[in-house]
């Protein structure tokens, strides 16, 4: 029993909800190389392992960080933690960022051996992998991680989409379009909402303990009209692509979220009860994954 009770704290700490929305960019962008033609199933695999390690690393990174810097008080309106809960401590989860630390070094190696075509990829992407490494762990750790400088949309925007999507097109392809860009940043953008609502959510507690979070920093009123934005200019991104690239009718199939998407964006905008945040956070996760499904079943079909 108390084997068990220990790995549901560790699979709580892996925060297996925001798992689903660190594959959208992967989905998506390998559904861009089938769509050109050049889809690799090996390679794709090989970047969806890379990318949910990398997020469970993270996930451990943000626990560790909040938690040295006392960040998570009884106050946060979110689910709390199993350091928080005392089930795991603070030795065990820096055990656990270096395991996941080599795993992701494991998985990114493999993922440039077997799809690497020239010496510059590999040293391009060993960057890149070393790179979100690091913006996974200082994110919350060290003496002034960006994550509470309001710097985290910026990395999620990058992580999440730009890089997210057009990396494992690229692996694929071994050419980049620049079309590929748009549903890039709307994948994004919608990862970006999906930590908006969450610093909405936690936004006194973070001004308190000093984590500026973009959120804090704009403030709420601003901060909503924000969220508006990130899902008024996502869905135009993946609508301009397929206005641009697409000349069958099932390649605009994403098109009916769209009113959830309102729906989802007014609710944000007009409830200022961080209580009534706390289920937006999954709801806008599944609906940034629902969005990218539909979108590669576009392009997939067609």
């Amino acid at each position: 029993m108390m084997i068990s009770n220990t790995l549901r704290e560790w699979l709580e700490t892996a925060r297996p909800k925001t798992l689903p929305l660190a594959a959208a960019s992967i989905i998506t962008g390998s559904s861009l190389a089938y769509w050109s033609k050049s889809f690799n199933f090996s390679t794709a695999l090989l970047c969806l392992i890379t990318t949910l390690l990398l997020q469970i690393l993270s996930n451990f990174a943000n626990d560790y960080g909040d938690h040295k810097k006392g960040s998570d008080t009884k106050e946060r309106i979110g689910p709390l933690r199993g350091i928080q809960k005392g089930a795991i401590s603070a030795t065990q989860l820096k055990k656990g960022l270096f395991v996941m630390i080599g795993l992701s070094l494991l998985s990114g190696g493999l993922l440039i051996i077997s799809a690497y075509e020239n010496i510059s990829d590999i040293f391009v992407f060993l960057g890149l992998g070393v790179l979100a490494i690091i913006a996974a762990i200082t994110y919350t750790v060290g003496d002034k991680p960006y994550g509470y400088l309001g710097l985290g949309d910026l990395s999620v925007l990058i992580f999440f989409g730009l890089l997210g999507v057009a990396g494992p097109y690229y692996l694929q392809t071994h050419h980049l379009e620049w079309c590929i860009f748009l549903p890039a940043l709307g994948t994004g953008l919608l990862a970006s909402a999906v930590l908006n609502i969450n610093n909405l959510r936690d936004l006194e507690q973070d001004r308190k303990v000093g984590k500026n979070t973009l959120a804090v920093r704009l403030g709420e009123k601003k901060a909503r009209i924000y969220h508006l934005w990130l899902l008024t200019i996502a869905a135009l991104s993946y609508l301009v692509f397929a206005i641009i690239e697409i000349d069958y009718w099932v390649g605009f199939i994403f098109i009916v979220t769209y009113p959830l998407l309102i729906k989802q964006g007014l609710f944000v905008y007009k409830n200022t009860d961080p209580i009534l945040l706390r289920p937006m956070l999954a709801k806008m996760s599944l609906l940034a994954l629902l969005i990218n499904l539909l979108f590669s079943l576009g392009l997939l079909v067609g």
